[in-house]
């Protein structure tokens, strides 16, 4: 599969996965938030791995699903801007502000994943180091 076939489909799925989530209290999340692309391409000094970056846009008060990424994936999870609260495998909860990041091990249950703001936007930017030919990025949880 050509990498810009596996990065719409990364994206596809990344943004079906957002657009489940739960809203954080009681009222309707209208906006369900964002995905756009940032970067692909194949990494040239590790044959069959690709450096994958998207940017995640969390409308106020959005809550994304929990998933597991790509078992080939590592993730690296930055805040561009706003305030994410975010529980990945069995780390305690905690609020990523702007300017702060974390990582996720490959296979990695993604509990909580939330826009603290309930009137201003988040946004991350997200880049995967994963397999060329691994075509589901995010696996939702049922």
């Amino acid at each position: 599969m050509k990498i810009e076939k596996l990065i719409s489909a990364a994206a596809a799925v990344l943004a079906l996965s957002l657009a489940a989530g739960l809203p954080a209290h009681a009222h309707d999340t209208a906006d369900a938030g964002t995905v756009t692309q940032n970067f692909a391409a194949p990494i040239p000094n590790i044959p069959g791995k690709s450096l994958i970056a998207v940017e995640v846009e969390f409308a106020p008060g959005q809550v994304g699903a929990p998933h597991r990424h790509a078992n080939s994936a590592f993730i690296y999870a930055y805040v561009v801007s706003g305030a994410i609260e975010s529980k990945v495998d069995d780390e305690k909860v905690r609020i990523y502000r702007a300017g702060e990041s974390w990582s996720e091990r490959p296979g990695a249950l993604h509990s909580v994943s939330r826009n603290v703001s309930e009137t201003e936007p988040a946004r991350l930017l997200a880049v995967f180091v994963v397999d060329s030919d691994d075509t589901e990025l995010v696996k939702p949880i049922n």
